[in-house]
């Protein structure tokens, strides 16, 4: 494509991962948001629960000024305290659900724009019993955000037996979820990640054409599943081009060719595509972002 991306959705990144030195100070955090803020590329910052309690009131000052939108991500709610949404233990499942809500509170305190959330662990044989627990959680998470206002509620598509074993996890299991949880809550999307289809040992087609009717948000990035020994092995969202990884241009190319053809990439489209990228050892987190935005561009200009 000769057009500019930007005229086809919102572009944004993963704060944390882009720059995991964000986590160790209040002052490396600014730092790190501010770099994602003054660059005109990016509309769109992807935060977790903050980490300081003193950003509450200068992140969504920091955001708004520079005309940005942010999204709020539970994920680290439920990694942190081990937390099952969709666990056959219903003290657990109600304890996760709990927490999601509470994350959702500080959500709409904040101004974010949408809320997204995963699921979790499950055993194998049992996928429906688990399927089931977590439709009972979603309907729960999505009623309490529509008490709150009109903030759409994301869940986002993760590896199925690789790092994280989420139940979602194969578009199969995706389509039969969304399907239900669509039909009676208008404020719920499904998140495709392009670095979690080949750890799901799908290809782009198999992932997409299923669930194309419920995806709400696009995650670009890339994975290392060549060598389980490899310290950036699983879900580390190495740069792309990384030795031994999965993802490049071409690859990037597809998926982007893919999200033209559903509709959700369109002229004027406002939908969003963010990066989830992560330095490796010693790289340099800014060199890593470089890295996607020009892959991006070139990924970009190989689409019809």
């Amino acid at each position: 494509m000769q057009d500019d991306i930007h005229a086809y959705g919102r572009l944004g990144i993963v704060l944390s991962m882009a720059y995991p030195s964000c986590m160790r100070s209040e002052e490396s955090y600014v730092q790190a948001l501010k770099k994602v803020l003054v660059d005109p590329f990016f509309e769109v910052v992807e935060l977790g629960s903050l980490p300081f309690a003193s950003l509450k009131a200068s992140v969504p000052l920091l955001v708004f000024s520079a005309h940005c939108s942010f999204i709020y991500s539970a994920h680290s709610l439920l990694f942190s305290r081990k937390l099952n949404i969709n666990s056959l233990v219903e003290e657990e499942r109600r304890e996760a659900v709990s927490v999601l809500k509470a994350g959702l509170d500080e959500a709409y305190a904040l101004g974010a724009e949408e809320f997204q959330f995963l699921s979790r662990q499950y055993e194998t044989g049992k996928e429906d019993a688990y399927l089931e627990a977590l439709i009972t959680s979603t309907e729960e998470v999505c009623r309490y955000a529509a008490s709150k206002g009109s903030m759409p509620v994301v869940l986002e598509v993760f590896d199925h037996t690789i790092d994280k074993k989420s139940l979602l996890g194969p578009a199969s299991l995706v389509r039969r979820y969304a399907k239900r949880i669509c039909a009676l809550h208008p404020n719920f999307g499904i998140m495709i990640d392009c670095s979690h289809i080949p750890m799901i040992g799908e290809t782009i087609d198999e992932a997409v054409d299923p669930v194309k009717d419920y995806i709400r948000h696009v995650h670009v990035g890339n994975t290392l599943i060549s060598d389980p020994a490899h310290p950036s092995y699983g879900d580390m969202h190495p740069r792309f081009g990384y030795p031994g990884s999965e993802n490049d241009t071409e690859y990037l190319s597809a998926f982007l060719q893919k999200m033209k053809d559903i509709g959700y990439l369109v002229p004027g489209g406002r939908n969003m595509l963010s990066f989830e990228v992560k330095p490796q050892a010693s790289e340099d987190s800014d060199l890593v972002v470089a890295n996607a935005k020009r892959t991006l561009l070139a990924a970009w200009r190989m689409v019809r």
